[in-house]
């Protein structure tokens, strides 16, 4: 154990160092703990606790692994009047997030022909890659205007969706404020890749309900044990990496007239008042927005593709939407009395029951938070309990590495990776590509999440397995 990791309650650590002047928490069980080395990622958590305006504590959730500027499963609060905005305490992917939906399809009718059938048919619709673009010309040169303003409701107007599966997105799937003239020209070219999965840990999965852990909120949430699933993980691509890297330069640049010079430039930043802190928020709503308008098109395509193999109606099939989390996102919210800007990069938010921020429908029990592993390896449906203001509503997104892209790929052979993922099909261009989204480059699932339910924090509903999944390659974690 890192030396200045002190426990501080049951699988919560303090880390303490130099002259922060907040306190800095870390969520490890004795597992992860026994193999903890992200030292620098631990810096990094105190880098941001530097920061003017920061409330404590910013905390590393158990998925912690070094990113830029911040780390991944890292969050950090600012206040809302003297704090600060960063654009890399948000991150590259704006909204990256993950979306679920329930199925009435037993897993057992589904032999893995047609699996591969259904894999096929997504992958159609779905280009799936670093700099891939939409398959349909319109969706290229969709408005970002409108986008902006209606996000992913937008196109469930258009016909691309469910009227019910706007209040089963997190923000009802559009961010408030977004503005395109926030937005540079570079970045309003990179626009074109809607209805995309992009690279890196993003993907569209069938599995199904292996267990279910809480038996009145499984059914209340339509995950039943043995039926199909399938998870969509994507975000804002091009645009949002873009809106990132220009205002990280901006911030970077005008830290001195600000008066917010960071310690390193990863976590540039600028007075939430300010200009440049209002401007970053209003294009990284842009790109939030977009992301969610992202996501709504690719589970149209989806259920397109269900019906299309199983020949059977969407009514028939379920395809229902259980909810989208976003992840690489700063919200204002009210914690206590004191309204603050939360950054979560790489972690989601979990509203507990009663919390007037849920949707109307999960407002007595609590909104979803969907956990995705890695490729093969299990996800979970977990909701947060009334203790989980102690992370600001927050819990890990997904698994995180413990291995580093590059090293993966120098580690792991064709055939290490085929024996890690055991029978899950996959459908990509090239598995050799792959590599460094094997199982074994990652923290083990299990132990991650039950970090957070060991430590009073989350409720676990239902474990995942998946069965085939759809990838693209290239690094764009």
């Amino acid at each position: 154990m890192p030396e200045k990791l002190q426990l501080l309650a049951e699988n919560c650590y303090t880390y303490r160092a130099g002259d922060s002047p907040v306190a800095i928490h870390v969520y490890l069980s004795e597992k992860l703990l026994a193999a903890f080395t992200e030292t620098e990622a631990l810096e990094q958590l105190y880098n941001a606790s530097l920061l003017p305006g920061v409330v404590g504590p910013v905390i590393g959730m158990p998925d912690i692994h070094t990113g830029y500027g911040l780390p991944i499963g890292g969050v950090m609060a600012a206040d809302y009047e003297r704090g600060v905005v960063s654009a890399g305490a948000v991150g590259m992917d704006i909204n990256c997030g993950v979306r679920l939906l329930t199925t009435r399809i037993p897993a057992a009718e589904i032999e893995r022909a047609m699996l591969t059938k259904l894999l096929a048919a997504m992958a159609r619709r779905v280009p799936a890659g670093v700099g891939r673009v939409s398959t349909v010309k319109e969706l290229r040169q969709a408005s970002l205007e409108a986008i902006a303003a209606g996000g992913a409701g937008y196109f469930i107007k258009e016909g691309f969706g469910r009227r019910e599966d706007r209040e089963r997105i997190e923000d009802g799937g559009c961010l408030p404020g977004a503005d395109v003239a926030a937005v540079s020209k570079a970045a309003r070219e990179r626009a074109d890749q809607l209805a995309t999965i992009g690279g890196g840990n993003h993907f569209v999965e069938i599995g199904k309900v292996a267990a279910v852990l809480e038996e009145g909120l499984a059914g209340r949430f339509g995950l039943h044990k043995d039926h199909l699933y399938i998870l969509i993980h994507t975000g804002s691509r091009g645009l949002g990496h873009q809106i990132c890297t220009d205002y990280s330069n901006l911030m970077w640049a005008n830290a001195e007239r600000n008066g917010t010079r960071a310690p390193v430039k990863g976590l540039a930043c600028a007075p939430i008042p300010s200009q440049d802190g209002q401007n970053y928020l209003k294009a990284m709503a842009l790109a939030a927005n977009y992301a969610f308008a992202n996501r709504q098109l690719i589970t149209h395509f989806v259920r397109e593709a269900f019906v299309e193999v199983l020949k059977k109606p969407e009514e028939e099939l379920g395809l229902d939407l259980l909810y989208d989390v976003a992840h690489n996102i700063a919200k204002k919210e009210k914690h206590g009395t004191r309204w603050l800007l939360v950054h979560r990069k790489g972690a989601t938010r979990a509203l507990p029951a009663g919390h007037g921020g849920n949707p109307r429908c999960y407002l007595a029990t609590g909104h979803p938070a969907i956990i995705p592993g890695s490729m093969g390896t299990a996800s979970y449906v977990v909701v947060g309990t009334g203790a989980i203001g102690k992370t600001f509503c927050s819990v890990n997104h997904g698994a995180g590495r413990v291995m580093s892209r590059k090293k993966a790929r120098q580690e792991f052979s064709r055939e290490d990776l085929l024996n890690q993922i055991g029978g899950v099909v996959v459908a990509a261009r090239d598995i050799n590509f792959l590599k460094d989204e094997a199982p074994l480059a990652y923290k083990d699932i299990d132990a991650v999440v039950a970090t957070l339910v060991e430590a009073g924090l989350t409720r676990p509903v239902a474990r995942l397995q998946p069965l085939g999944v759809l990838k693209g390659e290239g690094e764009e974690a």
